[in-house]
């Protein structure tokens, strides 16, 4: 019986070692929004410089999506809200 604790202890360990597989905030292409606008979004929400918020902005524009934040799904989700905020169009979605 003390065998079969320890196992289960040890495997519930492991799991615990396991990282979560990250997930992603994808922001979308759409006809509304103007290119300046959301090259401002990005700068004023996340933080980015100039540079890469124009970068992703044209991710964005050219290719109809980009990722512009990874972690937690949680934190993905509150990001997620926050561009429907701004009235972007924004999924959450698994890495890989």
């Amino acid at each position: 019986m003390v065998a079969i604790a320890e196992r289960s202890a040890s495997t519930q360990d492991s799991a615990q070692l396991t990282p979560e597989q990250p997930w992603q905030t994808i922001v979308w292409d759409d006809p509304i929004n103007l290119m300046t606008y959301v090259s401002y979004v990005f700068r004023s929400y996340f933080g980015f410089s100039q540079d890469q918020a124009e970068e992703l902005m044209l991710k964005v524009h050219t290719e109809g999506r980009a990722a512009v934040a990874e972690g937690s799904r949680e934190a993905m989700e509150m990001h997620v809200e926050a561009m429907h905020g701004y009235g972007l169009t924004a999924t959450v979605q698994k890495v890989g």
